[in-house]
């Protein structure tokens, strides 16, 4: 039996919404607590963080370790615009509404601006140097972005910022993980895509061929630092709850660990490496003492024996382009 063209083309279409269908229907029914919908959420949000991050380290050959002052920006754009404002104004926070969302996906697309613009006025200058002098200025960089909302008292100062509403739910997050992750595909795999491997494999090989590296590298910079904005301004309105040290260097590591686990040279080891990893550390949270052990310990076996990570250099049948 033949499979209709309509569904063979969108086949992963298909089964993204069988997949949202079951898991609203699973938590309706009781069968799935708002802790594990939480959950699967983190995981979306994670998956789109550890590709964008995949952009710069594993396709472009970068070094960045920053990642979540990217995040950190967004988040706190999009809040100040959602609550913020609202709370300066003395007016009552727009929730779950008509104006509420009115408000909530432009804020949602400010942030990733904001991340974006943050990211080209850093990558600029810094992405002239490599390695391991990369990451430590991208490393300051991220504690530099926490410092400045720690003394910033609009922002909420060391206190953080409550009252944020719950905006985020699991159908947002489901597009704008489909979403994000097919613009990026897309991006990869165009002529920008190539000129970022080109500079990944050989710099001055590039430059001979008329690829601007600097630019390249800049332009990478721009493009995943707006994915992760956009990704800080959806975490926050899961959490309701945003403080600056939600966005630590530990936070930023976790993005690396992500990535490298699962394969940095691929957007199908990005996502591997984040839905496995966001997973495992609440399976084993009912173990409390044990629980970093066996995760630390899952770690270095899967580097000893998958040093190129879980899926290495390839990618699923869906995320190549000759097969979309």
């Amino acid at each position: 039996m033949k499979i209709p063209y309509i569904l063979k083309k969108h086949k992963v279409i298909i089964s993204l919404l069988f997949l949202y269908l079951v898991i609203v229907l699973t938590y309706r029914t009781g069968w799935l607590s708002s802790y594990l919908l939480q959950i699967i959420m983190f995981v979306g949000i994670n998956i789109v963080m550890t590709v964008s991050l995949g952009m710069i380290n594993g396709f472009t050959g970068q070094f960045s370790i920053g990642h979540g002052g990217f995040m950190a920006v967004g988040a706190y754009a999009s809040v100040f615009l959602t609550t913020i404002i609202f709370q300066m104004a003395g007016s009552s926070v727009p929730g779950q509404s008509l104006l509420g969302y009115a408000i909530f996906f432009p804020a949602v697309l400010i942030g990733g601006l904001c991340a974006a613009l943050t990211g080209f006025l850093i990558g600029l200058p810094t992405l002239r140097v490599k390695g391991d002098y990369l990451a430590i200025v991208t490393m300051a960089f991220s504690e530099v972005i926490r410092t400045i909302i720690r003394v910033s008292e609009p922002l909420g100062g060391p206190r953080g910022v409550s009252g944020i509403p719950s905006m985020t739910n699991m159908a947002i997050v489901m597009v704008f993980t489909v979403l994000s992750v097919w613009l990026m595909r897309n991006f990869l795999a165009s002529t920008y895509g190539r000129a970022s491997r080109a500079t990944r494999d050989s710099e001055i090989a590039a430059e001979i061929m008329g690829v601007n590296t600097t630019q390249q590298k800049t332009l990478v910079f721009t493009t995943a630092a707006f994915f992760a904005g956009c990704c800080g301004g959806l975490y926050a309105h899961i959490l309701q709850f945003i403080h600056p040290d939600n966005f630590t260097f530990m936070k930023s590591l976790e993005y690396l660990i992500y990535l490298y686990i699962g394969g940095s040279s691929s957007i199908s080891g990005a996502m591997t490496g984040a839905v496995v990893f966001t997973a495992i550390p609440e399976l084993f949270r009912s173990f409390q003492i044990w629980r970093m052990v066996i995760y630390a310990l899952l770690l270095i076996v899967i580097m000893l024996f998958r040093p190129n990570g879980i899926i290495g250099d390839r990618e699923f049948s869906f995320i190549k382009k000759n097969n979309t």
